[in-house]
């Protein structure tokens, strides 16, 4: 009965990460949703309170996503790729294809707080024709 125990307390641990790492996958998805209607105030609430601080308003933060993230914006593809830990923070690989047909692969610091997971940056890692 112990090792059938342990055998469960195991499955459950590994099955563990999967549901954050979808949990996190998630918060940027419903970022990026709400980025596509221009929905600023819901975006907003993604972001970690390090980003909001810096931003201050919604709007602050619309218009830098507009302006320096048109791929993030008004995506035309998004794709999950890898992810890893990387102490407190989960980093999250995705795979955009803009507006334009060009594909930018991003790189996205998820961190964990109260209220669940926050974005708390976005990296361009490459930009390229076809990259896929």
């Amino acid at each position: 009965m112990t090792r059938f125990l342990s055998f469960i307390l195991v499955i459950f641990l590994l099955a563990l990460p999967a549901r954050a790492d979808d949990a996190a996958r998630q918060v940027i998805s419903d970022q990026l949703d709400a980025f596509q209607q221009d929905d600023f105030d819901t975006a907003f609430t993604h972001a970690s309170p390090m980003i909001q601080g810096i931003f201050g308003s919604s709007e602050r933060f619309g218009q830098m996503v507009r302006n320096g993230y048109p791929m993030v914006w008004r995506p035309a593809e998004v794709e999950f790729l890898g992810e890893r830990d990387e102490g407190d923070a989960l980093m999250q690989d995705v795979l955009i294809r803009g507006a334009d047909g060009v594909y930018h692969e991003l790189e996205y610091e998820m961190i964990q707080g109260p209220g669940g997971w926050k974005i708390n940056g976005v990296r361009l890692k490459r930009t390229g024709e076809g990259m896929a």
